[in-house]
């Protein structure tokens, strides 16, 4: 079983929806006995809260379920227990950094350091924007970028199954 978190500052606009992107592109490839996915945020700001309605409202557009998801705070068992945690900003993977043991630092990365070059136009871009204080386009250019993260992310997880 491979785990994977996905995690921002609130976890109510670009985890949430990195959650459900991901685990409709594990469900497709039917690996979903194999991984799970979950999401968090570096701050408890929104703890137990529903993810932003306008995230939730691009994300349904898209095919995407964030209903079943509630903001929950990073814990130290999160960095014990997941394979992959990847941070949407360079500041939350820094407070991410912080707050882990020296031997689980290598779980930690960018979500967009996933993103295949020649399969996006964007892929210099490093960071998902947080949409949260911008209109409605904030959320679909997350989506966009989430969606083509997960590929390469999808990618990686595959092979690390296939040579258990």
């Amino acid at each position: 079983m491979i785990k994977v978190l996905m995690v921002c500052m609130g976890n109510i606009c670009r985890s949430p929806t990195a959650e459900a992107v991901m685990r409709t592109a594990i469900k497709r490839a039917g690996l979903g006995n194999q991984v799970v996915v979950d999401s968090a945020g570096t701050h408890n700001y929104h703890q137990g809260e529903a993810p932003d309605k306008r995230a939730r409202i691009a994300a349904k557009k898209r095919g995407y379920d964030l209903t079943a998801i509630t903001a929950r705070q990073v814990n130290q068992q999160d960095f014990e227990i997941f394979d992959f945690i990847l941070a949407m900003d360079r500041h939350n993977l820094a407070l991410l950094q912080k707050q882990c043991s020296t031997e689980h630092l290598y779980k930690l990365s960018l979500l967009l350091s996933h993103t295949k070059t020649s399969e996006n136009p964007e892929s210099r871009i490093l960071e998902v924007p947080d949409p949260y204080y911008g209109g409605d386009e904030g959320f679909v250019r997350v989506i966009n970028l989430i969606e083509s993260a997960s590929d390469g992310l999808l990618r990686t997880i595959t092979s690390r199954l296939d040579s258990v």
